[in-house]
């Protein structure tokens, strides 16, 4: 019907209906807005145009006035026209708010469009006029925008996303009274905000729900759940005052909707990491998820001025702050960041804000070995303070233990510079203590691998593909700094001889040369035993090739300057090699999780008969080849460090890229009040084990099968004012195992490689149980985690599947083809919690939880929420009578009347309208049976309408009767009193 509706005579077709709306003073009349500037008012009732108006531009919204007489429309030169319903000739006012007045008095020029308006009026001020577009083309540059225009002020609010649409809030949900609008919610593309209309800045109300979780991008992720019940109040706290300024102070206006907590409640937190360097802790209990605190870990750092260059020599030109590991004990809260510019950053919480500096250390992890052939040393005890170190302790890797100080070698430098005036720390987690590799004879530190800390130890650990540094940060001092190869010692199963390189050649999988120097080529980095001759890659879009370079925490980018300094040069050849310089990055091969490149696999018979006999890896021909180790995974725990050992002691277990397991004894002072004064001494014990694939997780369970957490500090406030506070002794909760059997073992080591897991019984280290997990792909990720009070091993696999384990038998209980990995987002960030919950980021903007716990599944609806919840609709204004009589307020209309089931489908008087009937014996049948049903319906409508008319005639004749009775008796009364005067009455 649109050539009725604008105009028979009209040919052109009008185009898309733009606005549709009914008048706020007649529900009977609506207003139809086309995209070609025809505005038609129609009368529902008459079914016909009141009127029509016409306009030279484009039409993209338009918007009522609240008594119904004007209305106001936004077009596609950045124009508002205002139109009257009595002259719809023309519009009575045309603005063009942001266009530019011309001198000589033209219309002024044209603006980009403006795609919608609302126009609002107030009782006791000027009307707002809400758009968003409309700003000059001049300015190409300028982001989205939202324009406020309240009387002469005219205020533009910029977007930092494109806008999708806007709403305004107002006192009263009837649209022909004073809106009094309050506040602007405006829907963004990865954003939603909320202007408060009532302060003259226009300040926007701070969000209570997590919308920008993607402020900057997720780097990783860590989940918690069942975690200590006062950490999400005091996170709350601290996280209140480190609000911004310049919010409304009034409350979210949106109140719709509540949250059901279930059955089942317990803490959780989500901490992600980001590519800024800021840490974001989350309140994730039940269904719900609320941002409680910010931490910016690059506030440590000096940034990076412009035109400074490479003074600092960083190693990532974009996002040197990022995020690459956490870890955090949420007990002792300590809490630990590493960094993708080989730093790590221990913080310590405290409700005091300081002012103090910040402490530093640096530490050297080469791995390079020469062509000297040096008898195998014996272990040395490292020394506990660094001012001992300084004596050069060459190794065969040829790593140092010295700690890199102010004005040593050209090329000890870290990547980035720890800020050394007294800084502010407000309430919260204060960075304790800074470790940054360095470069070491041009070659740059490689990126942190894995990251272990202990708050009853005091010391944290970290490894790259260099080796193992253990730092006592207590003490603030390096304990132990080695390359890979040395914490071997004799124990090493495959003796490396050290040798000559060989020729250039060109590897499998297409590696190639970068240097034309025939010493130059590196040797492949650490690889996974997954990784064959024969691997093909996994097969990703290639907007992924960034994701690449991040799978576990690891890197591989060409800015980063991968892990393949590891060279077989004889001493002649060394000189030569490292005049190759940091600028040339060394060569890439893909490689599988254990070195962050994924690689899948073909399955041959060579791979079959040499998977794993007495061979650390299956994927390469010897030894030489694979010369680096990534230490992949780290763990402190009370343990048997030898086999002869008859009581449990402070261990650190060190997992590596070729699936060896080695043990560290860590000798601490025997009380605490000696442990800030005497020396901490790690050694390695000697003890190897093995499995097949990179090393990713570690567990202790006792002799019971219950797991056994690591020992923790009890939190303490380190900067409290009381006095008796600061000199109280440390309280440490220690989880020995049980003691009641006299005999045998102690002890279950759980360890889970990309291959397989395997139960070691301690002290004897008897492998009890051995699982091969997969055989065709590898574990992106592996807990330990507890559901249904019992403990059992959580996998995620590559190839997508999601595996369960039970403890200490090993023994599958749930393997479900889950989601296969074709983003490495979900490889990055894919973890697993107790009480059968996992998440990973399906999207940069979005997290998913997961659950495989049974009992979660069944108390899912009852956590689920309510979206709308039943509110009183407030009483409208009184409709006065002058009102009422002149117009002046909307007149209801009966919506059923027109659009209901009595009139539904009938067709219009004016039209022919073909009636399809159904052929056949069968469809006249079913006509005929549809007749005599109707004729049966009609006679007893008959039946009841005489029925009724019989009643209405015996009503009739009694009030005739009683009308001619009345008659009667007034009759008499006249005649009585005809005669007599007024004094007789």
């Amino acid at each position: 019907m649109w050539n009725k509706a604008i105009e028979l005579s009209t040919k052109t077709h009008p185009g898309p209906v733009v606005h549709l709306s009914d008048s706020p003073r007649d529900e009977g009349k609506l207003l139809i807005g086309y995209e070609n500037g025809t505005v038609v008012f129609w009368d529902l009732r008459s079914k016909r145009a009141d009127l029509r108006a016409y306009y030279d531009e484009a039409i993209h919204s338009v918007a009522w006035h609240h008594e119904g007489k004007q209305f106001m429309c936004s077009h596609s030169d950045g124009s508002l026209t205002l139109w009257n319903l009595k002259s719809p000739n023309r519009p009575f006012q045309t603005t063009i708010p942001h266009g530019k007045i011309q001198r000589d008095g033209k219309k002024p020029e044209s603006c980009k469009p403006i795609l919608k308006v609302e126009y609002k009026t107030c009782k006791n001020s000027e009307p707002f006029v809400i758009f968003s577009g409309g700003l000059s083309y001049d300015k190409a540059c300028r982001r989205p925008s939202l324009t406020i225009m309240h009387g002469k002020a005219i205020t533009v609010l910029e977007m930092d996303h494109p806008i999708v649409d806007f709403l305004t809030l107002c006192e009263t949900p009837y649209p022909n009274e004073f809106q009094e609008p309050y506040a602007v919610v405006v829907l963004l593309e990865k954003d939603l905000i909320v202007v408060d209309l009532t302060q003259s800045n226009f300040p926007i109300f701070e969000n209570p729900y997590p919308i920008d979780i993607h402020e900057s991008p997720v780097t990783c992720t860590e989940y918690f759940a069942d975690c200590p019940p006062d950490l999400i109040p005091v996170l709350y706290s601290v996280g209140a005052k480190h609000k911004k300024q310049g919010y409304s102070n009034k409350e979210w206006p949106i109140s719709g909707g509540a949250w059901n907590l279930g059955a089942q409640t317990y803490p959780e937190i989500i901490i992600t990491g980001h590519a800024d360097g800021s840490v974001k802790f989350w309140d994730a209990s039940a269904i719900t998820l609320q941002m409680l605190y910010k931490l910016k870990t690059s506030k440590v750092f000096e940034k990076q001025k412009v035109g400074e260059g490479k003074a600092t020599a960083e190693i990532v030109e974009e996002d040197p702050f990022a995020v690459q590991m956490i870890y955090w004990c949420p007990e002792s809260r300590i809490f630990c960041v590493a960094g993708v510019s080989a730093y790590v950053v221990v913080y310590r919480f405290s409700k005091h804000e300081v002012n103090t500096e910040i402490a530093s250390l640096e530490v050297r992890l080469q791995y390079e070995v020469e062509d000297i052939i040096t008898p195998e040393p014996e272990i040395i005890p490292p020394f506990p303070d660094a001012s001992s170190q300084l004596p050069s302790l060459k190794s065969l890797s040829g790593s140092t233990n010295t700690v890199a100080c102010e004005g040593t070698m050209k090329d000890s430098i870290p990547c980035l510079s720890v800020k050394t005036r007294p800084l502010r720390m407000p309430p919260g987690y204060q960075a304790d203590l800074v470790i940054q590799l360095v470069w070491v004879d041009g070659e740059p530190p490689q990126q942190i691998t894995s990251l272990a800390v202990n708050s009853a130890y005091g010391l944290v650990a970290f490894g790259n593909c260099n080796g193992l540094a253990v730092v006592d940060f207590m003490q603030k001092t390096v304990l132990l700094s080695m390359g890979t190869l040395d914490l071997y010692g004799s124990s090493d199963p495959y003796q490396r001889q050290p040798r000559s390189p060989r020729k250039s050649k060109q590897f499998a999988a297409g590696l190639t040369e970068l240097s034309d120097s025939p010493v130059s080529l590196e040797l492949e980095r650490c690889k996974s035993p997954t990784s064959v001759k024969g691997s093909r890659k996994l097969s990703l879009p290639t907007d992924l090739k960034t994701d690449l370079d991040h799978v576990n925490g690891h890197c591989t980018s060409p800015t980063s300057q991968s892990c393949s300094s590891g060279k077989r040069l004889s001493s002649a050849d060394v000189s030569k090699a490292n005049r190759r310089g940091p600028g040339r990055p060394p060569f890439r091969k893909a490689q599988s999780a254990a070195c962050m490149e994924i690689s899948l696999p073909v399955t041959t018979e060579e791979n079959r008969e040499n998977s794993f006999s007495r061979s650390r890896s299956s994927s390469v021909s010897s030894i030489d080849r694979d010369s680096k180790e990534a230490i992949t995974a780290l763990y402190f725990m009370e343990s048997f460090a030898r086999k002869n050992d008859s009581a449990v002691s402070p261990c650190l277990w060190v997992g590596t890229g070729l699936g060896m397991v080695l043990i560290l004894s860590l000798n601490l002072p025997a009380s605490d009040d000696l442990r800030q004064s005497e020396p901490v001494m790690v050694s390695p014990s000697g003890t190897v084990l093995t499995l097949k694939g990179a090393v990713l997780t570690f567990a202790c369970l006792d002799c019971m099968g219950t797991l056994t957490h690591p020992p923790y500090e009890v939190w303490r406030d380190p900067h409290s004012a009381d006095d008796g506070e600061k000199t109280r002794k440390r309280k440490l909760v220690m989880h020995s195992p049980s003691s009641s059997q006299d005999m045998g073992d102690h002890q279950f080591a759980v360890i889970c490689s990309e291959k397989q897991a395997k139960v070691f019984s301690l002290p004897s280290q008897t492998c009890l149980y051995v699982h091969n997990i997969t055989e065709t792909s590898f574990l992106l990720r592996a807990d330990v985690v507890t559901l249904c009070n019992s403990v059992c091993l959580a996998c995620f696999c590559a190839n997508g599947h999601i595996m369960t384990l039970s403890l200490p038998s090993l023994r599958p209980l749930l393997d479900i083809n889950y989601l296969p990995v074709t983003d490495m987002r979900i490889a990055r960030t894919f973890c697993f919690t107790n009480e059968g919950q996992a998440l990973y980021l399906s999207s940069p903007t979005e997290i998913q939880r997961l659950t495989y716990s049974q009992e979660m599944c069944d108390n899912l609806q009852d956590m689920l929420g309510d979206l709308f919840t039943p509110v009183e609709t407030p009483e409208a204004q009184n409709r006065g009578f002058l009102k009422g009589l002149f117009g002046g307020s909307g007149q209801a209309f009966d919506r059923e009347e027109l659009f209901g089931e009595a009139t539904a489908g009938k067709a219009s008087r004016s039209l022919a309208q073909h009636i399809p009937g159904s052929g056949g014996i069968e469809g006249v049948r079913g006509a005929a049976g549809g007749v005599i049903g109707d004729l049966t319906r009609a006679r007893i409508a008959l039946d009841e309408r005489g029925q009724k008319l019989g009643e209405l005639d015996e009503r009739t004749a009694s009030m005739m009767a009683s009308a001619e009775a009345f008659s009667k008796h007034a009759h008499e009364v006249m005649l009585k009193y005809k005669d007599k005067k007024w004094y007789q009455f």
